[in-house]
């Protein structure tokens, strides 16, 4: 089969023409129909983690955001059959540890990250292998095409988690989404649609008109501000009358994780989903004394449960959301080099999507 491999960080991905993967007893193998490209493949393209021992080794088929139909089953599979359509979660649990049996799969002790280590090559190729099948893949609405699920991917996945489980917004909450990559869209797209009155934040103009179309009711260019520390939590402040009720770092950049703890109300959430660049590596200086005194929350997100994915799934059958919205381009395998690459200098508006295996 022909899959997208990672053979020098920051290169182009080799297409080459690779064994068809082994199907575990307890697995089911997935012809891929589409597959998200996403920040956190940029990440490993670029050769990033090694501050946090999580470099992803050269060989590795990319590609963690699939959908597709099953094509192989394995024999100790009894709830999956050839033919159904399913989404693949990237964080894969064994379905046997306390954090799996107790809904945080997506957290598993012994998880794996489809598209991220040699156990589960990604899905930048024609077919995949999903471990655990009977926990990790879960079943499609006849309504919810496999675009809009490669739209879901890591990013959309973990905004929705973010948002209605582990910060628990109520309507009428004023949300901040620092950063409208695919990744802050999404933010934006599911706080509105959970009734929360959303303010977006971005150097661009493109990605703020799309978060505007996605239902945000403010927005901030910060490229136009002197000082941008100082200025987007002003705002904020401003426009909410007090602060922002959630905010989430959708970036992962020092200067947007400040701005999006210090734009908060008394008692807000901050929401960290944007993982951190060379730049960082992993560690951003934070106003603890502040949070301390105002009692702020801190939480962070990766990735959803597999057992809660049919809530989200609901959500887009009825059409309260619309992850396909956010799609703006298609491309074919041998693309996926150049949108890698374009994502460097923030190249990229809304979600891509390989459709062409």
């Amino acid at each position: 089969m022909r899959a997208a491999v990672l053979e020098a960080y920051g290169e182009p991905l080799s297409i080459e023409s690779v064994d068809a993967p082994a199907l575990a007893p307890h697995g089911v193998v997935v012809d891929v129909e589409a597959c998200g490209i996403c920040r956190s493949d940029w990440h490993a393209w670029k050769g990033h983690g090694e501050w946090a021992d999580d470099r992803v080794p050269l060989g590795q088929i990319l590609g963690h955001e699939p959908a597709g139909r099953v094509a192989r089953v394995g024999d100790r599979v009894e709830t999956l059959a050839v033919g159904d359509r399913v989404a693949i979660p990237f964080n894969l649990g064994d379905g046997s540890c306390y954090q799996c049996r107790n809904g945080h799969g997506n957290v598993c002790e012994d998880g794996y990250a489809l598209g991220f280590e040699p156990s589960v090559p990604g899905a930048f190729a024609e077919r995949t292998h999903v471990p655990h099948a009977e926990f990790n893949a879960v079943a499609l609405p006849e309504g919810v095409s496999a675009e809009a699920v490669a739209a879901l991917g890591c990013r959309y996945v973990t905004a929705f988690h973010a948002l209605a489980h582990r910060a628990d917004i109520d309507a009428g909450d004023w949300v901040a989404v620092h950063g409208c990559g695919g990744l802050g869209l999404a933010a934006v797209q599911i706080a509105t649609a959970l009734g929360a009155r959303v303010i977006a934040i971005d150097v661009r103009d493109d990605p703020l008109e799309l978060a505007t179309d996605l239902g945000a009711e403010e927005t901030i260019d910060a490229s136009e501000l002197e000082d941008e520390r100082t200025d987007v939590p002003g705002m904020i402040r401003t426009i909410t009358d007090g602060g922002a009720h959630v905010s989430v770092d959708a970036l992962g950049r020092a200067e947007t994780c400040r701005n999006s703890l210090e734009c908060l109300r008394i008692r807000g959430t901050h929401v960290q989903i944007g993982l951190t660049t060379a730049a960082e590596r992993g560690e951003v200086s934070l106003p603890i004394d502040e949070m301390t005194r105002w009692d702020v929350t801190l939480v962070g997100s990766r990735g959803m449960p597999p057992s809660r994915y049919d809530e989200l799934l609901r959500m887009i059958d009825s059409g309260a959301l619309e992850p396909a919205k956010l799609v703006t381009r298609r491309v074919g395998l041998e693309d996926v080099s150049d949108r890698l690459a374009a994502m460097t200098e923030y190249e990229t508006r809304g979600v891509e999507v390989v459709t062409e295996l």
